[in-house]
């Protein structure tokens, strides 16, 4: 219940004021995140899923090899779909085909441009990313939303002082959404798609790719309402 010493609606001798508080921070990203997808295909479905789950097995070992670089690894959507002969009556197959998707997290973007490589020069397998990204827990978000009350409260002061006033008291404080961090620019936030078929030679020295980290817009925005010592208009 508002209390009739605190209306929800100014009045002349307590004045509403509210006002929006903004920030946004470039940061450099804290995690790199891949995509990685492995592909087997054949005609016998025992040996594709085989086949699937060697080349799955070989990824795993070689993405954990990197230790505590890799902070998350997990295994996404796995499919193995029978294929029919077109243009046949009845269910012939005609063959079989199997994925699966590991997604990696990184926090060493030094490694990065390596095991991107050399998972790329694995069989059939295709690498996406990096997508750069900050932790939910990342102190950014904290200095974002700072700065987005103190800008705030300074507006609501020179909105203030505008009337000869000053303020008096706050009512509420709003954190609106404005969604999470994003790169620096549209053009930052770009996927770099690379894989090997089966039939390719194999490379003797794979060179890593140099993969430059893009920096991070943090934004954090609220909307706070103050009171008002009655100006002299």
């Amino acid at each position: 219940m508002t209390s009739p010493q605190n209306p929800p609606y100014g009045t002349p001798d307590t004045p509403h004021l509210t006002v929006r508080g903004e920030a946004e921070l470039e940061v450099d990203p804290e995690i790199a995140r891949m995509v990685v997808t492995l592909t087997a295909r054949g005609r016998d479905r025992r040996t594709t899923l085989d086949d699937l789950t060697r080349r799955n097995a070989t990824a795993l070992d070689l993405i954990k090899s990197y230790g505590d670089t890799v902070e998350n690894l997990s295994t996404g959507a796995l499919t193995l779909t029978p294929e029919l002969e077109p243009h046949r009556r009845g269910e012939r197959v005609r063959t079989y085909r199997g994925t699966v998707r590991l997604t990696a997290e990184l926090t060493d973007f030094a490694a990065l441009g390596e095991l991107a490589t050399r998972l790329a020069d694995l069989e059939l397998t295709r690498v996406d990313g990096p997508w750069w990204d900050l932790r939910p827990t990342s102190p950014a978000h904290r200095t974002a939303r700072r700065h987005a009350v103190h800008d705030a409260v300074q507006r609501a002061r020179e909105y203030a002082e505008a009337l000869d006033t000053t303020v008096a008291a706050l009512l509420e404080l709003t954190d609106t959404a404005t969604g999470g961090p994003r790169p620096r620019s549209a053009f930052d936030r770009h996927t770099v798609r690379f894989s090997r078929a089966a039939a390719d030679a194999e490379p003797q020295d794979p060179e890593p790719l140099d993969l430059e980290p893009q920096r991070i817009q943090v934004r954090a925005e609220v909307t706070a309402r103050f009171t008002m010592n009655p100006p002299a208009l």
